[in-house]
Formats: C-alpha cells, structure tokens, sequence
C-alpha cells in the first residue's frame, strides 16, 4: 500500500467518523422535547412535527431539512431549544418543490425562542427570493416571554414573520397554514395572513388571548375552544377555511390545495440539458480532502465528484491559479463555479503561491468571472476552502485591497443564484469575497469539515495570548511560561469551539451541515428553487477600483 492510498484511507476514516458524529446528533435533536413529550402528544391524537411533515410529502421525493442545528448548545439555562423548536425543509407536495415549516409542540409547547424568530425568517426569505409555496404547521404557544426583549420589537424579531406574510402574498407566493394545537397572541395573524387556513378540530385553537389572559383582563370564563376552536372560526367568527376530524385529513387537504397550484409561465431562465453522472464516485470525496486542514489537495479532484462528468471546462486556468473558475453543469443545471485551489502552484514567472490564498491575479480572475456569469445568466457556485487574502508589504504595495475590493464588488453586486459550499477552512475576508452567508447566497451549506472565522485558530489563539500578556505586563504583573502555555491552550479550545461548523449552524451562519456525498442533490435543489424566480434585475456593479 503506498502512501498515497495511505493517506487516502486516513482521509477516509476521518470524515466517515465526522458524519457519525452528525448523524447522532441528528438524532437527538429529531427528538425535540424527548420521548415524554413526544408520548403526551400521542395521547392527545397528535403527530410530531417530523411525522407531519412526512406523511406530507410525496413518496419518495427529496426532502432537505434546514436549520436543523439552530440553537445547538445555546440556552442551556432555559432548558436548550432543539432545532430553535422548528422543524423545516425544502421539499416537494403533489410535485410542486415548497418550503415547510413545522412548530414543535414538544419543544416549550412550540414556544418562539429569539432563535426560532431568525429560523422562520430565514425560511421565509428562501420562499421570497425562490418564489416557493409555503406550507406552515401551526402548533405553538407563542413567544418564549422569559426573553420576550429578544424576539419581540427589533426589525428581524417576531413581527418580520407578519409583514414577510403580507409581503409574500402581494407576490403572489401562495401560503397555506395548517392549525394542528394553540396559535396564540401575535402569532394568531400567521394563519390568517396565510392564503388558506386549516384547523383540526379539538387541538388547534387561534386566538389573541388565551383564556387566562382573557379572565385577567376582562373577567370572562371561556374554554379554549368557545374562544378559538375550530367550530368558532369555521362556523362563527369565519376566520379559518375548513375544520378536519383528525390531523391526517387535514394534511390530504393541503396536498389537494398544492396539487392545484399553477406552474411557472415559460421555460427556465437558467439553462438545463439532460443530467449525466460526475466522472468519479461522489464516495471518493471522503478520501480527497485531507484529515489535516493544513494539508493541501487539488480542488479539481473535489469538482469532478460533484458536476455532470466531462462538464467542467475552466476559464483563465494559467492564470490566478489560487482560484479556480470554470464553466459546469450539475443535473444538468449550467452553473459557474468559483472555488479556492488548496495545492501550492506555480506562476509563469516562477513565483510560488500558496493554496487556499486569494491574490491579486485570483481576486482579478475571479471578479471577471462573476461578472460574465451575470452577462449570461447562469448561477454561481462557490466551494470555500480560503484561509484570505495574501499578506505583507509586497502584495499590499500590489494592491491587494483594490483586488480583493473588485471581487467582493462582484459578488455583492452579482444578480444570478449563488449557492455557497463550505468545505473546510472559511476565514476573513475571505468569507466574503466567497460568498459568506452575508453576500446573500440562496442557499449556504457546511461539511463537517468547515471552519469559520475570522482567523485560523493557532493565529487567532497566539494574537489574543499577546494582547492578554500584554495587559498583565501592563499591570506590573509577570506571567511564567507555563501559565502561559496554560492560558494559550484554554484560548485555543474556546476559539477552536467558535469555528466549528456546530456553532455555526446554530446560528444559522450556515442553513445546514451535509454529508459531502449529497453536495450535488443539494445544489441541484437549490438551483431548482431558484428557477420558480423568472425574475431577474439588471446587472451593475457601480464603481470598480482599478
């Protein structure tokens, strides 16, 4: 067995362990509030948020869950929030692709933790920039009052779902709200703002105050049900559309809903041929990418496992090595694909450039690559491995600022669908000029190998033990070098914490964390999505920097 096959195996090993780990914790956080709280929705005749959504969609059809990390590790003191207490996806009833969002009743009888607030917005902008359907089930208690401050008031708070609500039906994008258990306070506008509402009779309840509320502030006794069942909207107050027996018959109902929607006018805008199978087995990936991000590796061994075989064809290839770009199909979908080259090369003037670097030609290549992916309308991908742009006195006195601004212009500026895959190291600047999750891509995934930051953890580790040190030397106080090796590692471990792809997702820096083999399903889905839009506006860059 010789090294390379070695080193492969290793590889190998590595990342089948790293999806191990995300498979487990898949499967904790699957069950929200755990299997007590999953039992009491049993002996109410309710499904889980899971079980509702599969029983929705069509057999054997593509589901991508999104958000499924948020919240991960975070309000531990409130008793934590799997999956911000909201299970949701991209996925297709009576064959039309949708957007499904789905409370968890287990989770805080589905309460809206500030988590949960950014998850539905997130989902919500997917809906409106993809023109989706959307399909919310309703079974939630509200806003999380314990930190009401953080969900309530700001712009991207609970009240953006409402507005977004009025926005996507001014659109035209179809909403349709399933009421399956309590839909209270501000969250009773959701089902109504939606195009058709449905309610399960003797679970879901819609109302602006609960009975409680109602006897505090008014004095009236009512039940749940006189205040906002599903024989008091349906057959008094006329505020929802059907009533159904059982959750199962309210779910068949909205599959006849979708099944009856329009289709888009026209053909795509992006252009798509009959799908061939990539030249390589996407299984390869595991090996490919090396256990040790330090490590290089030939980023066209990573593309030709994801794009249709014998697809991609490079642009400028002698030229700004760093990065490669290059014309591609995936599912037949024509896509432009831009992404950091992690082996060292070689320039014609003998110069060596470091993997994963942006420099001056790469950021240049790059920036007119994009902008003749715009002339011509066909969606971006960017696969990041980028540890940021080239420092020091030379490439600074080069311009690199100006470059790197010329990209970053690009992709701001950039009107076609960008689809973002962050394979492993996602630093600085670098994350912008690649499409971090604040350059507005459509869709942004993580491999478990992903590392998000501003810096790698060794530098960032040693610049904060300086500063630190620094400040005690300052005090008039000496650190011995084993306290400092103490407190360089205790450093280390919280910023290593940070980058991982984990506390990303939690925060919905990323919609995702996939297995590297469903990287092309997922961009094709995306670029599916996206073809729902016919809708595209003018291209302008403004001022470029030269």
């Amino acid at each position: 067995m010789n090294a390379e096959t070695l080193d492969f195996n290793k590889n190998e090993d590595a990342m089948r362990q790293a999806l191990g780990q995300l498979r487990q914790r898949l499967e904790k956080i699957a069950l929200g509030g755990g299997k007590k709280a999953i039992e009491k929705q049993r002996e109410k005749n309710k499904l889980t948020p899971h079980e509702r959504i599969r029983y929705l969609l069509d057999e054997a059809s593509s589901f991508i869950e999104l958000g499924a990390f948020a919240g991960y590790e975070m309000y531990e003191d409130q008793g934590g929030c799997p999956a911000g207490g909201t299970v949701a996806g991209l996925g297709y009833v009576s064959g039309r692709q949708c957007i499904i969002l789905a409370n968890d009743q287990t989770v805080k009888a589905g309460a809206w933790f500030p988590i949960t607030g950014k998850k539905n917005l997130r989902l919500q902008e997917i809906a409106m920039e993809n023109h989706l359907p959307v399909i919310y089930l309703v079974d939630s208690a509200g806003v999380f009052l314990p930190m009401q401050d953080e969900i309530f008031p700001d712009k991207e708070h609970f009240g953006r779902i409402f507005r977004n609500n009025a926005r996507m039906s001014a659109m035209g994008i179809t909403q349709i709200a399933a009421v399956f258990g309590p839909c209270v306070a501000g969250g009773a506008y959701l089902p109504i703002m939606s195009d058709e509402t449905l309610m399960v009779e003797g679970n879901g309840s819609i109302f602006l105050a609960g009975p409680y509320l109602v006897k505090a502030a008014i004095g009236e006794d009512v039940d749940a049900e006189t205040l906002g069942g599903a024989v008091t909207h349906t057959e008094i107050s006329g505020i929802a559309d059907y009533k159904f027996n059982t959750e199962k018959e309210c779910l068949d109902q909205v599959k006849h809903i979708l099944s009856r929607l329009g289709h888009p006018a026209g053909t795509p805008i992006y252009d798509r041929i009959q799908p061939t199978p990539p030249q390589y087995p996407a299984e390869e990936l595991y090996g490919i990418l090396p256990a040790d991000a330090t490590r290089s590796y030939d980023m066209v061994d990573i593309i030709k496992r994801i794009v249709d075989g014998g697809s991609f064809e490079p642009f400028k290839e002698d030229y700004g090595k760093t990065i490669l770009c290059g014309y591609a199909r995936i599912e037949g979908w024509a896509v432009g694909i831009v992404a950091n080259q992690r082996k060292m090369v070689k320039t014609k003037k003998g110069e060596m450039q470091m993997g994963g670097v942006i420099y001056n030609d790469s950021a240049d290549k790059a920036a007119r690559f994009i902008m003749n992916c715009n002339q011509k309308k066909i969606p971006l991908v960017f696969l990041q491995d980028v540890t940021g742009f080239m420092v020091g006195s030379r490439s600074e006195q080069a311009g690199i600022i100006k470059d790197g601004a010329k990209m970053v212009n690009a992709v701001a500026n950039s009107v076609v669908p960008k689809i973002t895959i962050i394979i492993g190291n996602s630093y600085g600047a670098g994350n912008y000029a690649m499409c971090g999750k604040a350059y507005d891509p459509r869709f942004i995934y993580a491999w478990p190998t992903a590392r998000i930051a501003v810096m790698g953890g060794d530098q960032a580790a040693k610049t904060l033990l300086q500063i630190q040190v620094g400040a005690l030397k300052a005090k008039g106080q000496d650190i011995d070098p084993a306290e400092e090796k103490k407190l360089l590692e205790e450093i280390k471990g919280r910023y290593d914490r940070q980058t991982s792809p984990y506390y990303a997702a939690a925060r919905l820096w990323v919609d995702a964390i996939i297995d590297p083999v469903n990287t092309r399903r997922v961009i094709a889905e995306g670029l599916n999505a996206a073809a729902h839009n016919r809708e595209l506006p003018e291209f302008r860059t403004g001022v470029f920097q030269v």
